[in-house]
């Protein structure tokens, strides 16, 4: 519990260098939907571990690239009920993660739908070894839509993908880092906090 109050008092600086700027997505958005992916990579649900997709932005583009597996759970319930601020609502996802599919999240941070599988080609799509469908559908809809995705892998870390590569690689325990390493291609700063670290993919300008 320790840990995680000292994620949150300094997530803002942890996550500061993760690249988003060019989707046009709430800061706080991008943040909290980290943190929620954050946890469940932490937490699991109900004793097991859970992966999960949040794809942010662009959501028409991104509505018609995916379809929903199930009848969709948030279907016609009010917006301000569905609003990844919303703590109850944040448990809702938690419950629903548990389900096949990602969230599709609006750039102003309403979760539109539940459940959706994306409809994804690996071409042009180029991930690394050992990451599977959930990290190529995530590489897949940001290369042909404007929009970020956040994947929580079972293996407990979390990669943020832009324009189909990964941008950023949460990992929320020390011991996970020594034993998975790193995924990111090219530079990239490190911050850490407590148990989390924070790898991001530097920018052209900043290598230069």
């Amino acid at each position: 519990m320790e840990n995680k109050v000292n994620f949150l008092q300094n997530e803002s600086e942890l996550l500061r260098d993760i690249q988003s700027d060019d989707r046009m997505i709430d800061r706080q958005t991008l943040e909290s939907i980290i943190l929620l992916a954050v946890e469940l990579a932490r937490e699991g649900r109900e004793g097991r571990k859970i992966g999960t997709m949040f794809v942010i932005s662009d959501s028409e583009e991104t509505l018609k690239r995916s379809r929903c597996l199930i009848l969709d759970p948030l279907w016609n319930h009010p917006e301000s009920k569905r609003n990844i601020l919303d703590s109850n609502l944040r448990e809702t996802v938690k419950e629903l993660s548990q389900l096949d599919g990602a969230f599709i999240v609006s750039r102003e941070g309403i979760v539109l739908s539940a459940c959706r599988y994306i409809n994804a080609s690996s071409e042009g799509v180029n991930i690394p070894l050992g990451l599977g469908s959930r990290h190529m559908a995530a590489a897949y809809i940001t290369k042909e839509t404007n929009s970020t995705t956040v994947v929580v892998s079972e293996s407990s870390i979390v990669r943020v993908f832009n324009n189909g590569d990964i941008v950023a690689e949460i990992i929320p325990e020390l011991w996970l880092l020594r034993r998975h390493g790193l995924h990111i291609e090219g530079a990239y700063s490190l911050r850490s906090s407590d148990d989390v670290t924070v790898a991001s993919k530097k920018s052209q300008e900043s290598e230069d």
